[in-house]
């Protein structure tokens, strides 16, 4: 991208509107997680089809996200971001609208690879916005992805309780989610590329760097997929609890997980990520356990609030460590993000295929061995060293960024 200097009260600004970009991400995702119960009932597939069917947004992502960087460099980070954030707000009414087993697999796959290009570029975004502010913003960017969830799952979950039909809760859902989001974008810092800058491969295997730190991230997103998706149907089949109460047992995981992302930042400057990461992986630990153990609604609630606690902030210290880990931050960054959602395509259909042999419980012991090794791998975050900027006053007042490295674990 060109090395346009921007004013430091742009950039703040640019901070603000990416933020409110990973809101209206998080709230498509809380919208859908929530109706999964009944899109399951409306297209007529079992626990094991409908893990198979949940595959399909991560096999989208996985095939999409490399696009992400071209795109950008095409047409402008904002333009980019714009156009694909449109694209992923309005795939949501898609998955409701499946009446059977193979159309909902179409739906999830189109639902899933809008959603990856979206991600890769406002992480992108997000990583060059922390890097001209010289401060931690990641963690609170996935708070406000969180946050997003949250609203969109408060949503989901009233719509729930009202017994509303979800293609019109979607359909509504979708035209507010693409207003906003276009609105945000808007503010976004419109980075482009200069004309003597090669323009990066259409796909393109992970760089080196982005394979240790994926693999941190590997594990935090099969334990947030597996609770995002199947968190309402465990209450329901398991426990036996309502429709409502099932969908709020999905708010609640939002919620801890919004709360801790939003904190995350002041956290990580202090202890450092590999510490955090360590206690964070024995938080998620310990939830995942008392899910597998609990014999009600209340204990499973509760475990799965401490499952959004302990993985918080795993992903958005992936996503930042990528940034910096290389020659190529969007490349990195899409490599990170295209490990974290073969996560997301391996959990929904290794939950609901153990489901099917076992039970879904003995499906959550496994979340609970991935858990752990958030805790056991988080060493793997040392290998990359922070680099920030430092802020030096350039002509007319503008902001140049000059980077130095910090070896902080």
């Amino acid at each position: 991208m060109s090395e346009v200097v921007y004013d430091r009260r742009e950039v703040k600004r640019s901070r603000y509107a990416v933020a409110a970009v990973f809101a209206v991400h998080g709230a498509v995702t809380g919208s859908f997680a929530t109706r999964v119960p009944w899109i399951q009932d409306h297209a007529s597939v079992s626990a094991g089809q409908l893990g198979l069917a949940l595959a399909f947004p991560a096999i989208g992502a996985s095939l999409a996200m490399p696009l992400a960087g071209s795109v950008s460099h095409r047409f402008g980070a904002r333009t980019a971001l714009r156009g694909l954030m449109a694209l992923w707000t309005l795939s949501l009414v898609l998955p409701a609208l499946a009446p059977n087993l193979l159309t909902l697999c179409l739906a999830l796959f189109v639902y899933g690879a809008t959603a990856g290009m979206a991600d890769v570029a406002m992480n992108a975004l997000g990583v060059e916005v922390e890097n001209r502010l010289d401060k931690s913003i990641m963690s609170g960017l996935h708070g406000m992805w969180s946050a997003g969830a949250l609203v969109g799952s408060a949503g989901g979950t009233l719509a729930a309780h009202l017994g509303t039909d979800a293609r019109l809760h979607h359909a509504f859902a979708a035209l507010t989610l693409t207003v906003l989001g276009t609105i945000a974008c808007q503010g976004v810092l419109d980075l482009r590329a200069t004309e003597d800058e090669e323009a990066p491969p259409r796909f393109a295997l992970p760089p080196r760097s982005a394979l240790l730190i994926g693999a941190i991230g590997f594990c935090a997103v099969f334990a947030e997929g597996a609770s995002l998706d199947w968190s309402a149907v465990y209450l329901r089949d398991v426990l036996g609890s309502s429709a409502g109460l099932a969908a709020a047992c999905t708010t609640g995981f939002t919620l801890t997980m919004a709360v801790a992302r939003l904190a995350g930042d002041a956290v990580v400057d202090r202890f450092g990520p590999v510490r955090t990461v360590r206690v964070s992986g024995l938080l998620a630990t310990a939830g995942a356990l008392l899910v597998v153990l609990a014999q009600n609604a209340a204990l499973a609630m509760t475990g799965f609030a401490l499952l959004g606690l302990g993985i918080a902030v795993v992903v958005p210290l992936c996503f930042a460590a990528a940034g910096r880990s290389g020659p190529n931050p969007a490349q990195a960054i899409a490599g990170v993000a295209t490990i974290t959602y073969t996560s997301g395509l391996i959990a929904p259909s290794a939950i609901g295929t153990v489901a099917d042999a076992t039970s879904l419980v003995t499906s959550f012991v496994l979340v609970t061995v991935l858990a752990f090794g958030l805790a056991a791998f988080a060493g793997v975050l040392r290998t990359s060293g922070r680099t920030t900027s430092a802020q030096v006053p350039g002509a007319r007042g503008e902001v140049a960024d000059v980077k130095v490295p910090d070896s902080r674990p």
